[in-house]
């Protein structure tokens, strides 16, 4: 009999969807109603689990009846379960209209409204905890207070939504800058807070799932869809309330004010702390919210989005990523091309290519560049399959630095893999870049020196305008696992292979790249060259570095000029010798050199030099790797290079001290490693910046700031409250 009714509610009821089920509203048959006791022909709902929903939601429990019969005393106007079975269910209707369809979302509320909504949120308290489900045994005690219960929330999202969607979301993630363990890393930081006595919670109280009754308005609000109700502190039941009514802003403090005199009357004690706690649970709400947020996004694009939904999925996931970016404390938020690029990319692998009347309809087009010919290894045909798989790639495969997005994908008939290299929009790198990357790797080919770099085998512009170029890989074989870099420092054998390395790009002409170079002394020109660096800086850099005791760009200049460095034979360059940009070899004695976008035309000792600051070096490594680098090169190149050393360092050192400090402004970069740890340690090189520029220390107005320079704080988080504290009295 049961079956046969789901038969016909699906024949003949009326449908609406809502996120989870969908639902159906017919009156009872007579044999139905029979059999659960109800009059026939009365208004029911059946609710169906949409099967074709991915998990995007946290569950407490999965017995939407046991809630509902447990409510039933405390709020009996909330529908009843009357029957079910597997994934549906039989429930008494609630006649009257949403509260969307009259108040829609960001529009005012009327305070009576409001009270009524903080009444209904208040007594949920009432219901007794032995009347509802049993709660998973991992659930905290209610002793442990709002942390515990805040720590719990996030795992169950890193457990029931993120886990089970990351084999085809997680590259999507990646790609826009979720690392794997966002949550988890949340969830370590979640502060301590006031202990509140844990109590029904709805967690999905917004104005779809609020009903305006039509039986004579009592009660004149009715809440239906229980299925995420939980059981934990009744301030997050509040904080997803404020989130996701999208009430305006100047009526939050009247919402809060609202519930806190209703839940004051019930249950004094959920109250404490709520002026200190609140905001935490809100930022829960926005961090956990980027992960339905953006695989709903990503799944409204069919395999057919018009440029008005691709522009609609680009909003949703902009602000999701907006809202999660200080609670998740994500480095940068990408911007609007950006974000439509990679949901583009991930759209098109999935509908890439389709048969279609027997004629192949592809989705992905680009244009090749006539800077780059086609290469012998990798022909253009190999270039669309490149491009297809990118947008399929897991995060595994999916690294993203300070300028580019780099995707590893295998492509049919091509037995090695390739990186699609893609430059950040958001990438707003300080330093000049001089030289085109795709021709420096091309020359270092063509010299057939050995040195060890990846191989340019396209370049071109794909959809949305976007330039991408394709690399071999340089990593492990397969490109199933990350590379590995020396990030504590070089063994012997990877020290000496790096300065072979250098000797060989000393004997390729790079003047044909750079032809000015030969005619300019190398260190006037970095000098000026780091002037304008300076010159360039925002505002509220500048005016924290002279709070700091830096010297502005003229008077840095001044003391820059101060030296002179012997001439020596320019050579090719590769400008950032970090740790991460070298990839040790399979056999760990060797090195390759990879992400030559900052090469130049120079002294060769500058590189070497430049290496040892961004590099962990051993003094028994660095004496090593002069004596080779000595006995390597010509003596046109090396000529003073023990006197000249130092001065490369000292500007070094300062040239970080401009840069790490804006990247600690503006929050550039943060999330790429070799920028982590140079902020890690900007105390230190703040300190040995303006020692080595015979200057002190200013005096500082700010007590914040003063503070903010303290021992024994991790430098970032002291710089950052610094900062927002200056902002604040300023």
């Amino acid at each position: 009999m049961y079956g046969r009714f789901i038969a016909h509610a699906l024949q003949h009821g009326k449908l609406s969807r809502g996120h989870h089920n969908r639902n159906y509203v017919l009156p009872l048959t007579e044999p139905m109603a029979h059999q659960i006791g109800r009059t026939p022909g009365q208004l029911v709902s059946v609710r169906l689990r949409r099967k074709d929903r991915l998990p995007v939601v946290v569950r407490t429990w999965q017995d939407e009846a046991g809630i509902l019969r447990a409510i039933k005393g405390v709020l009996p106007h909330v529908p009843e379960c009357l029957a079910e079975r597997g994934d549906s269910a039989v429930h008494s209707y609630v006649d009257g209209v949403p509260f969307s369809s009259i108040c829609q979302n960001g529009k005012p509320v009327d305070a009576m409204l409001i009270h009524c909504l903080a009444t209904m949120l208040a007594q949920m308290t009432q219901v007794r905890r032995e009347s509802l489900p049993p709660l998973p045994e991992s659930w905290p005690r209610t002793d442990r207070g709002g942390r515990s219960f805040l720590r719990t929330l996030a795992r169950l999202v890193e457990q029931q939504i993120r886990q089970p969607n990351w084999t085809e979301f997680g590259g999507l993630f990646a790609a826009l800058g979720i690392p794997e363990d966002a949550m988890l890393r949340y969830a370590e930081r979640v502060p301590s807070m006031a202990p509140r006595p844990y109590s029904l919670l709805h967690t999905d109280l917004h104005r779809d799932n609020v009903i305006f009754s039509y039986d004579d308005g009592v009660p004149p609000l009715i809440c239906v869809d229980w299925e995420m109700a939980s059981y934990g502190d009744p301030l997050h039941d509040l904080a997803t309330h404020l989130v996701r009514m999208k009430y305006p802003d100047e009526q939050r403090v009247e919402v809060i004010e609202a519930w806190a005199k209703a839940m004051g009357h019930l249950r004094p004690m959920a109250v404490n702390g709520l002026d200190q706690d609140l905001d935490h649970y809100i930022a829960f709400e926005h961090a956990q919210s980027v992960f339905p947020d953006v695989i709903r996004a990503a799944k409204s694009l069919g395999d057919a989005p018009d440029q008005k939904s691709l522009d609609e999925a680009t909003r949703t996931v902009r602000g999701a990523l907006q809202q999660a970016a200080a609670p998740l404390q994500l480095p940068g938020v990408p911007g609007d091309e950006e974000v439509q690029r990679v949901l583009f990319r991930w759209r098109a692998a999935r509908f890439g290519g389709r048969s279609e009347g027997g004629r192949q309809m592809t989705r992905i087009s680009w244009e090749p560049s006539q800077r780059v010919p086609e290469h012998p290894a990798f022909p253009r045909s190999a270039v669309f399959e490149a491009l297809v798989a990118e947008g399929a790639a897991p995060a595994s495969r999916v690294f993203k630095g300070t300028a580019h997005l780099n995707t590893v994908v295998r492509v049919p008939a091509i037995d090695f893999p390739v990186v699609v290299r893609r430059m950040l929009t958001s990438d707003e790198r300080r330093e000049r870049r001089i030289l085109s990357e795709h021709a420096v790797l091309r020359l270092i080919e063509q010299s057939r020196e050995p040195v060890r770099a990846p191989r340019v085998l396209a370049l071109g512009t794909s959809d949305l305008k976007d330039q991408f170029a394709i690399h071999s890989f340089e990593g492990p074989g397969t490109g199933d696992l990350p590379p590995v870099h020396p990030v504590d420092g070089l063994r012997p054998a990877e020290a000496d292979h790096l300065v072979d390395q250098l000797g060989a790009l000393a004997r390729i002409d790079g003047h044909e790249l750079d032809p000015t170079a030969c005619e300019r002394d190398f260190y006037p020109w970095l000098c000026s060259e780091l002037v304008q660096l300076v010159e360039a800086l925002p505002k509220e850099s500048l005016k924290l570095a002279r709070e700091l005791g830096l010297p502005g760009a003229s008077r840095l200049g001044e003391l820059l000029s101060r030296h002179r460095l012997a001439r020596r034979r320019s050579s090719l360059l590769h400008g950032d010798l970090n740790p991460w940009n070298l990839v040790r070899h399979e056999d760990l004695c060797g090195l390759t050199v990879i992400d030559w976008e900052m090469a130049m035309v120079g002294d060769p000792l500058y590189d070497l030099v430049r290496h040892m600051h961004l590099t962990p070096v051993r003094p028994e490594i660095r004496q090593r790797m002069f004596i080779r680098w000595v006995g390597s090169l010509p003596l046109e190149c090396t000529t003073g290079w023990a006197e000249d050393w130092p001065v490369y360092r000292w500007v070094e050192v300062i040239r970080s001290a401009y840069v790490d400090l804006d990247r600690l402004v503006t929050g550039t970069g943060l999330d790429a490693p070799n920028v982590q740890r140079a902020v890690d340690s900007y105390a230190m090189t703040l300190d040995t910046a303006t020692a080595s520029l015979g200057l002190r220390p200013g005096p500082t107005a700010n007590p914040y700031l003063a503070r903010a320079l303290s021992p024994g704080q991790h430098w970032a988080m002291r710089a950052t409250r610094a900062m927002r504290a200056m902002r604040a009295m300023s």
